[in-house]
């Protein structure tokens, strides 16, 4: 028992390091995607989207931060419909990855430093409504990074998180895209151009406010139903 206790915590530390070392390398280490975005240029589409799903994975697996640019590269190359269709992909194979290195690394870890108290609502995790996960990838309050390893630390099934993640998606992400295609690289040396675009394009503009509101809605109502449970 003790020795199954410490190889929980042994793996614990191993997650903790690991993701300090990305998160390092992430603020250490600047990608240029320009180069991968003429090289690109040269293939044909299905076999440069499929170069471009793989560079997805892996770079920002290890550098957290260049997944705006390889979205916004993506936007610039294949437009808002086909580069939303790549990162869903390399995000719905991110969330695999990421979700059970938490598994296997922290599960045990936080499984068995729960008290009595919170293993209840640790059952409760595995059996939470699917409607709440999927708005959860919907929404654009949590980074999918964040989501994938919190879930991955809890005891719910990769099947339920798995479908959120295919289902829940492609909105957020092709709502991200379509601006990127609209904005382009400028938006990095001026990122008012944003705001400019947002202003002469007001449909885009009120649809964007109320997909906002409506995540900013629910959210709330996740709230205050968790105290009205606690009360």
């Amino acid at each position: 028992m003790e020795t199954n206790k410490q190889r929980n915590i042994f793996k614990f530390l191993i997650f903790i390091i690991a993701l300090g070392l990305i998160w390092y390398s992430g603020r250490l280490l600047r990608i240029d995607t320009q180069p991968i975005e003429h090289s690109l240029k040269g293939f044909p589409v299905i076999y440069s989207g499929l170069i471009f799903v793989v560079l997805y994975v892996v770079v920002t697996f290890f550098v957290w931060l260049s997944k705006d640019l390889f979205r916004l590269t993506a936007a610039i190359l294949f437009g808002s419909y086909l580069s939303t269709l790549f990162i869903w992909i390399a995000e719905t194979a991110n969330a695999f990855i990421l979700f059970h290195l938490a598994r296997y690394l922290g599960r045990g870890f936080v499984e068995s430093s729960l008290k009595a108290d919170k293993r209840g609502l640790d059952s409760k995790l595995a059996n939470v409504n699917f409607f709440w996960i999927f708005m959860f990838r919907f929404a654009p309050l949590v980074p999918f990074r964040f989501l994938d390893l919190g879930m991955g630390l809890t005891s719910i099934s990769f099947r339920k998180y798995l479908l959120a993640v295919i289902l829940g998606s492609p909105v957020r992400i092709f709502w991200q895209q379509y601006v990127l295609c609209a904005v382009g690289r400028s938006i990095l040396t001026n990122p008012a151009e944003l705001t400019g675009y947002f202003l002469q394009n007001k449909t885009l503009f009120v649809l964007s406010l109320i997909y906002v509101l409506s995540v900013i809605l629910v959210a709330l109502k996740i709230k205050f139903k968790g105290r009205s449970r606690c009360l």
